[in-house]
């Protein structure tokens, strides 16, 4: 019989999941990173499997077979069906004997709060915002795109401001200076190169996100079209941080407010400054903080609040992942 631990910390994005074995202590025994969890465009079995091989890893360098409780804080897991569906998948592995599966947004929220009480917003690729108080209350979103009511992230970033550069191009739209940065970006001369470029697909489709950085470079520069678009991104942010902290009745009390993923991390001023003016201007008790730490740092904080460890346990893993 192995030994075994307390908590199977898991953050599966869309592009790698890292994997931590954690001591009910705190202790970090192992750590390992795979790639990402896309259910959706690999399958279901197939996201598993290539799960599995990293937490194997994970496991064996920590010397363990099994665990006290799985946190596993998954990309994709965005409806109750999807959630009810995966902690299936994950519980039939067998390595825990109790199971929790949350969309990965719960991570980069609980990395950055000191007790399960707060709001994040995570703008990477795409757009997400959940809340959790102590007593288990949660608020979320479908956050499965435009059916769903969403807008923002680096993906809808490139793509308004692709929009926005081939209407200036063409006449049809307001100048910017997008019009020239875009393709420039890519060595071409102009939107109509570009254009034919994507469309064709000699500059690969998924280089677009590489537009989002030059959109807040050209936005800095005082154009007033890249300024709205990032207003625009700002907005939502706020908008959906203001209606989670409603949801939770946290509008009246003092309320961290997380901000993860790509997009917020890299701490573009005019980005950051104007979630600040609109937070205090509809929020004024929220506390805005940015979170740059490994999300698996949150994964593991569930796990053990679950399992009702204690603050030293709490600080010894923060101070693994440096969170």
């Amino acid at each position: 019989m192995g030994l075994t631990a307390g908590v199977l910390a898991v953050d599966a994005g869309n592009s790698k999941t890292d994997v931590a074995v954690v001591a009910a202590d705190g202790t970090v025994l192992a750590t390992a990173r795979g790639e990402g969890f896309r259910p959706p465009a690999v399958g279901l079995d197939a996201a598993m499997s290539a799960l599995a091989e990293t937490v194997g890893r994970a496991l064996g360098a920590a010397g363990v077979h099994e665990v006290s409780y799985v946190s596993a804080c998954l990309a994709n897991a965005d409806l109750p069906e999807e959630e009810r569906q995966l902690t299936a998948a994950v519980a039939g592995r067998g390595w825990g004997a109790g199971v929790g599966v949350r969309n990965d947004t719960f991570a980069i929220l609980r990395a950055g709060v000191s007790e399960p009480r707060g709001v994040a917003v995570v703008c990477g690729a795409g757009i997400n915002c959940v809340g959790m108080l102590p007593d288990g209350r949660t608020a979320r979103f479908p956050a499965v795109g435009r059916i769903s009511g969403d807008w923002g992230g680096g993906w809808a970033l490139a793509e308004e401001a692709l929009w926005h550069a081939a209407r200036a191009w063409d006449g049809r739209g307001e100048p910017t200076a997008l019009a020239l940065a875009l393709p420039g970006h890519f060595g071409l001369p102009d939107m109509a190169s570009l254009i034919e470029a994507l469309h064709l697909e000699r500059v690969d489709p998924a280089r677009r996100h590489e537009l989002t950085p030059v959109l807040f470079a050209v936005a800095a520069e005082g154009d007033g079209v890249a300024r709205a678009i990032v207003d625009r991104q700002a907005r939502e942010i706020v908008s959906m941080a203001v209606v989670a902290l409603r949801r939770l009745g946290l509008l009246e009390e003092e309320t961290p407010v997380v901000l993860g993923g790509g997009v917020l991390a890299a701490r573009h001023a005019l980005l950051d400054g104007r979630i600040r003016e609109l937070l205090a201007a509809r929020a004024p008790k929220a506390v805005p903080r940015v979170v740059t730490g490994r999300p698996v740092l949150g994964a593991a904080l569930l796990g053990l609040d679950r399992l009702g460890a204690g603050a030293g346990a709490q600080e010894r893993v923060r101070l693994h992942f440096g969170g």
